[in-house]
């Protein structure tokens, strides 16, 4: 089961706003509805965003009624734009829509009818190499957990996040997959409960034994000795290390660091943006404070009480022990070893 995927002439997805209650679908069938899914938070993670974004520029293409091959990409180069302005932080989206667009400008199609059909098997590409992907990333971090090893887990990274199998939830099944005795803290990851409400049903369904606790307990059991290593994803890395995820992830790396814990983002390199050379040129997305003051409808304060809803952070790449992507584990001097995974060169694994 993905997580988003093509279907008939439109795209279907996980409804993740309504789990863990209930596995519900939608089907999207105009791109302003798969930009609104990605603003809505219907489907989140980068990868599964970036796959989202894809499938929407497909569908862009197939319901035009343009029938030249200009006039065509004069449309697909404004839906374009709107995609990638549904989220700004998660560098996998604009990823996905660059990598369609430059499909589109290639000067290579007669017909726009042959457009469109290059143009949709280039979406589904970019979902099947997502699957692909995470089980390489899932094999190169099983072996950074030992077994009897208890793992802090932030946000959602799971298949919920991609179109399969996960990114640093990916690492976590692979290593359970491999009979290794693990048992994960999850972080509830506030406001949106994405570690409560996602990556406990996932782990659920997997069998994998899990605690949720509060994001302000993560300190706790780390002074306790009762964390081995430290998994997150990542929405963009620059090329320097530095890398954006969702908020609350910054204080585990200090944390961690004080603890002296290895703590480890798994990403694939289509989450690397080489473009920016740090991470304080990495966009934030501040998000409606209702997410706040209103979680899923329900209000907690008075009306007049004020909030701020950053959706991610920034931590700093001296924070990280390593990064776990596709092509192995990039280690410091980042700004080395990521260009190498980028350029698909093989870099150490994790044994």
């Amino acid at each position: 089961m993905r997580t988003v995927e093509w279907d008939g002439d439109a795209v279907k997805m996980i409804d993740q706003r309504a789990l863990p209650w209930e596995l519900a679908f939608v089907r999207l069938e105009t791109v302003e509805a798969v930009a609104e899914s990605i603003r809505d938070m219907t489907v989140r993670g980068a990868p599964a965003i970036g796959a989202a974004a894809g499938f929407g520029m497909a569908l862009a293409a197939r319901q035009s009624a343009a029938t030249t091959v200009e006039a065509l990409i004069d449309e697909l180069q404004s839906h374009a734009e709107l995609l990638k302005s549904s989220r700004p932080t998660a560098v996998n989206l604009a990823w996905a829509v660059d990598k369609l667009m430059k499909i589109a400008l290639s000067g290579e199609f007669k017909s726009a009818d042959d457009m469109r059909e290059v143009l949709l098997g280039a979406a589904q590409q970019i979902a099947d190499d997502d699957v692909a992907v995470n089980s390489r990333m899932g094999s190169n971090g099983a072996a950074l957990v030992r077994d009897g090893a208890t793992i802090l887990h932030h946000c959602n990274t799971g298949a919920l996040a991609t179109v399969d199998y996960g990114t640093a939830l990916g690492v976590i099944r692979a290593a359970f997959e491999r009979g290794k005795r693990i048992h994960v803290l999850l972080d509830e990851t506030r406001p949106r409960l994405q570690g409560s409400r996602l990556s406990a049903w996932e782990l659920e369904q997997l069998g994998i034994s899990y605690d949720i606790i509060p994001d302000t307990a993560a300190g706790y059991y780390m002074g306790k000795g009762e964390v081995d290593i430290i998994l997150v994803g990542a929405d963009r890395i620059a090329a320097n290390g530095d890398f954006a995820n969702k908020i609350g992830t910054y204080q585990l790396a200090i944390l961690a660091k004080e603890h002296r814990i290895p703590f480890y983002t798994v990403a694939p390199t289509s989450t690397i943006d080489l473009s920016l050379s740090s991470g304080a040129e990495i966009p934030i997305e501040e998000r409606n404070p209702d997410e706040v003051t209103t979680p899923y409808g329900n209000r907690i304060v008075p009306e007049t009480f004020r909030a701020r809803n950053p959706a991610f952070d920034v931590t700093p790449q001296r924070y990280l022990t390593g990064i776990v992507t596709e092509n192995g584990i990039a280690r410091p001097p980042y700004s080395r070893s990521l260009a190498r995974a980028v350029a698909g060169e093989r870099l150490g694994g994790g044994e």
